[in-house]
């Protein structure tokens, strides 16, 4: 496996703190610091809890507003990192976010966590997410529970 450079390293890092404080905003219902680091290229992807995958930037930037709208009030408590990695053009980090925060239609404010894979490209000088995935498992599941309740 290559070897990153420490400068890649350096401004990867640089980079997922970034995204952890725009999950903060995110958390609040802001997703406008988010948005500021995704691609805006045709091939951005996002897949969200609260949604099918999303391609293209327009697509991305009308999902992440529509997922904006189910939190308020919230906040990221914490990012527990699984891996992460940085080559000269491409970068991914998985971790699993954890956050409290007023959801859906909830009054209260909830704790949740999500396991989230997120992909980064460099384009030009700069890093861009060009792919995120969350979802709530994090934690092990039957079989059964991939197949839809009726």
């Amino acid at each position: 496996m290559p070897t990153p450079s420490s400068a890649s390293t350096s401004d990867f890092d640089d980079i997922v703190k970034q995204f952890q404080q725009a999950l903060d905003e995110f958390f609040r219902g802001n997703p406008e610091p988010s948005k500021i680091l995704m691609s805006h290229q045709d091939d951005v992807t996002l897949g969200n809890p609260f949604g099918p995958t999303a391609r293209g930037w327009e697509h991305v930037s009308e999902a992440m507003d529509r997922a904006g709208l189910n939190y308020r009030d919230g906040a990221a408590t914490g990012f527990d990192v699984v891996a992460k990695y940085a080559g000269s053009e491409l970068a991914y980090v998985v971790w699993v976010e954890r956050f409290k925060a007023k959801v859906g239609t909830k009054p209260e404010i909830v704790s949740g966590a999500l396991r989230r894979t997120t992909i980064f490209r460099r384009e030009r000088t700069a890093w861009k997410i060009v792919h995120s995935q969350a979802d709530p498992i994090t934690t092990a599941r039957p079989a059964e529970s991939i197949i839809p309740q009726q």
